[in-house]
């Protein structure tokens, strides 16, 4: 039938005049046939609706309206059918939430319903029945899914529970039948368990299932559903209320709960009142290797360990007689090994309601690692013992209340107390603390025991013995049981005596190195090694350098910024030597100050090497002793010349006078005047090496470059010796044979002071030794003397500019101090080495080592 034909069924009147008028009217307006399908559908209707005509027209009204879709509105839609009388309705639309007046007036093949909504409500019927109140509102207010369906499962009224599980609008399930919704449908064994239990639910009969259904993707639901028919007062089923429980948790349990069940490791087991065993759980029945009808009876008791047997039969006639709880400990045979286990039997009784056992059950659980802990905590404990008695410190075992309930020897000995009398005063120890030290122990054990914390003091305790008092560093850790509460505290007293003497001392040392950083004698620095920049600075270098604190601080100074440029790769290769050992040896340099100038300063540096690793620098204001040292040298280089000229013009005329005297043979004049050259010729050379170590000191000192047979100017250098010093042989070993470029003087001058010592210092030999040797790079030469030797302390301060020993023997022998500092310089600028080994009493030996150019 069309649409139009339907119309024309409401009313009599024309569909050209009654249409219109229909879609002018401000209520929506719908039109239904007798299976409730909408026929007809005006503007407002379909406005409210949000649908077209189309859309509308031909679905039944609880899925083409679920806007409209209510218990309250199926109930009235039920009475106009059954009544054939016009009805109206007022409720809260479910899905909107805004306010409805329905009225509601039969046709001839169907209903016509008339909507108003946005009026306050005049009155509220209720959707169900007189006293069971039910609302949309009461349902959205529940953690459980209820809904209210037709008797064909079109749901009605849903609360909010199920559609926020499965994430859909209301809108989406109002007017379709529940097992098609997205949480049934996606289960077809749930879903076709629903269409049946609303099918009988429909005919009367309350129904409960369990179910599982699908609410979204990745979560599924175990659901109890109950179906409760309501009927109307013609006794029809009016509507069908659904409400389930989600016990998902509880079939989780359930199921964990009968894992447990079917994993449990006890042995369980059955027995009768009068104590007639007559049951075993397989896991008994697989440990014994019993059959039941073995076991049955006494017949288990087979399996039971003899010696145990008397105890365990009179602890079970004794459960069986008072019936009460039955708990004892016994050996189990294990069938398959004839291997003896320990486990805890324990079995309660059963009884009636008039208190009448029924049963014992009961269970056998396996405790042999309990039982071998137990042994091993036995031997542990006589190893603690043995332990604690063995151990340098004292040891001792409180309990929680601070009694002591051990004390090994170490302690009893050290205190005097037994451990009788610690047991009796847990406050007893106060006695042999320091009497400084008691209160603060006492306030940090009370502290210690009201918070379970560990407890560690510094304190010192009396000898029992002598009354000395020393330090110790007393540690106790609580020891707990399973459920945290403190049971035990172990401790120990470790003498700290040493340690205390030890950071006094160095605590002095701290003083002392702050004093020195402190004073104004020494500056120090610090250089951060990878940035090269200033990062502190005490106040006398400060004062030496002009510079500010602000500007250390600021790390606005480099290294390089106070190092002049011609000290540069003397500051390198200290920095290259601390790298390398740590520290580098002391050197003097300069020091470009804040106005300019050049201070002359001593420094020494150690490298720390945590991060970002520094360099402390000490350095000593060097500037007097140079300047001081400087006006020796102008001096010393003044003094030499004015005394040269003289000096050469004395020896000239000696030598003419004695000359004129040997001519007149007056020989003994002569003789009388040559012994005057020996002291001039000594006198000649002193000022020739104070000329030499002036120059040294000025730079200035001359060499000439030319070929040097080295074998020649040797043999003609111990020639000379030899003349000047005749008491003394001088044995020449080997020969280099080779030629190098060098200053020949220079060269002489060298073996010649040498050899001069080496007889000078060993005036009781009669032989100096030279041994000479030649490699492919280097000639080296050894002399060797049989004298007094040197020190190892002193054997690299001879080198030094006017060192002599102070040695009394060494004293008596004339020189200066000059020789071996003018023969290093020349061996040095050469490109050699001196090196010297001695030994006090047996001699010394000098070694030379020159590189060397062959002859082609």
């Amino acid at each position: 039938m069309s649409n139009t034909k339907r119309t024309q069924h409401v009313t009599p009147a024309s569909s050209d005049t009654l249409l219109p008028l229909l879609e002018r009217l401000p209520d929506a307006l719908f039109v239904v046939d007798e299976a409730a399908t909408i026929v007809y559908a005006n503007a407002s209707a379909q406005a409210i609706l949000g649908a077209t005509r189309e859309d509308v027209v031909g679905k039944p009204l609880w899925r083409g309206a679920p806007q409209l879709v209510s218990t309250a509105l199926y109930q009235a839609v039920q009475k106009t059918r059954q009544t054939r009388a016009p009805s109206e309705v007022e409720y809260v639309s479910p899905v909107t939430g805004t306010w409805l007046h329905v009225q509601l007036s039969p046709t001839l093949e169907g209903l016509m319903v008339q909507v108003h909504q946005g009026r306050a409500a005049a009155r509220r019927e209720a959707p169900v029945p007189q006293g069971e109140s039910f609302s949309i509102e009461d349902l959205d207010g529940l953690l459980s899914r209820i809904g209210v369906l037709t008797p064909e499962g079109i749901v009605l009224e849903i609360n909010e529970a199920p559609l926020a599980e499965a994430r859909v609008r209301r809108e989406e399930v109002i007017g379709h039948p529940l097992t098609e919704t997205q949480w049934w449908s996606c289960s077809p064994t749930s879903q076709e368990r629903l269409r049946a239990a609303i099918a009988r639910a429909s005919r009367g009969e309350t129904v409960r299932f369990e179910a599982v259904v699908h609410p979204r993707e990745g979560l599924d639901r175990h659901l109890e559903v109950a179906i409760i028919p309501h009927r109307d007062v013609d006794h029809h089923i009016a509507y069908l209320v659904i409400a389930s429980i989600d016990i998902t948790e509880r079939k989780r349990a359930e199921a964990e709960l009968h894992a447990l069940i079917d994993a449990i490791p006890q042995q369980v087991w059955t027995m009768r009142p009068d104590g007639y065993h007559d049951s075993f759980n397989q896991r008994g029945h697989d440990y014994t290797s019993l059959s039941l009808e073995e076991a049955q009876g006494d017949g288990w008791m087979q399996c039971l360990h003899p010696e145990d047997r008397p105890r365990v039969r009179s602890a079970w006639q004794r459960a069986v007689q008072t019936g009460g709880v039955y708990e004892t400990e016994l050996r189990l045979r294990q069938g398959t090994t004839g291997e003896y286990l320990w486990f805890l039997a324990r079995a309660m009784p059963v009884r009636d309601d008039a208190g009448q056992i029924l049963k014992w059950f009961g269970t056998c659980t396996d405790i042999d690692e309990r039982k071998r802990a137990e042994q091993q905590l036995k031997e542990s404990r006589e190893s603690f013992r043995l332990l604690a008695e063995t151990v340098p410190q004292m040891v001792w075992v409180a309990r929680p209340d601070g009694l002591h309930e051990y004390t090994n020897q170490r302690w009893q000995d050290y205190t005097g107390f037994t451990l009788e009398h610690m047991q009796n005063d847990c406050w007893a120890h106060l006695q042999f603390i320091h009497p400084a030290d008691q209160e603060g122990t006492l306030a940090h054990w009370q502290h210690v025991l009201e918070t379970g914390t560990m407890f560690e003091r510094e304190e010192r305790l009396r000898n029992g013995q002598n009354g000395a008092y020393r330090w110790f560093l007393t540690r106790a850790m609580p020891m707990r049981d399973e459920g945290g509460q403190i049971v035990k505290w172990f401790g120990t007293c470790t003498d700290i005596e040493e340690q205390k003497r030890t950071e006094e001392a160095l605590r002095q040392s701290q003083e002392r190195i702050r004093a020195l950083i402190d004073s104004n004698i020494i500056g120090i620095v610090s250089i951060e090694v990878e940035g090269e920049v200033l990062v502190e600075a005490n106040d006398a270098w400060l004062q030496m350098t002009g510079y500010s604190r602000e500007e250390v601080r600021n790390r606005t100074l480099s290294r390089g910024e106070i190092t002049p440029p011609d000290q540069a790769p003397l500051v390198e290769r200290a920095i290259q030597e601390i790298a390398t050992r740590g520290q580098h040896t002391p050197f003097e340099t300069e020091l470009v100050c804040k106005d300019g100038t050049r201070l002359s300063v001593l420094v020494g540096g150690v490298l720390f090497q945590e991060q970002p690793r520094q360099m402390v620098a000490f350095v000593l204001d060097n500037s007097a002793r140079k300047e001081l040292e400087q006006r020796k040298d102008d001096f010393i280089s003044m003094a030499s010349h004015e005394l040269r000229n003289p000096l050469t013009a004395l020896k000239m005329q000696t030598q003419l006078v004695r000359k004129r005297l040997e001519k007149q043979s007056q020989h003994e004049a002569a003789t009388a005047l040559s012994r005057v050259e020996g002291p001039v010729k000594q006198l000649e050379r002193l000022i020739r090496e104070l000329l030499d170590v002036s120059k040294i000191q000025a730079g200035r000192l001359e060499y000439v470059q030319e070929r040097v047979d080295l074998d020649e100017l040797l043999r003609e250098v111990t020639a000379t010796i030899h003349h000047l010093h005749p008491s003394h042989a001088i044995l020449v070993r080997g020969s280099v044979q080779t030629s190098l470029i060098g200053d020949r003087d220079r060269l002489g001058q060298v073996f010649s002071n040498l050899l001069s010592n080496a007889i000078k210092y060993s005036p009781n030999a009669q032989t100096v030794e030279m041994d000479l040797s030649a490699s492919d790079d280097a000639v080296t030469i050894r002399v060797r003397d049989h004298g007094l030797g040197i020190p190892r302390e002193l054997r690299d301060k001879i080198f030094e500019r006017f060192y002599r020993v102070t040695d009394p023997k060494r004293k008596a022998i004339p020189g200066l101090g000059m020789g071996l500092y003018i023969v290093a310089e020349i061996v040095k600028h050469q490109g050699g080495t001196i090196t010297v080994d001695s030994a006090v009493g047996k001699g010394s030996t000098f070694t030379v080592t020159l590189p060397l150019m062959r002859n082609a």
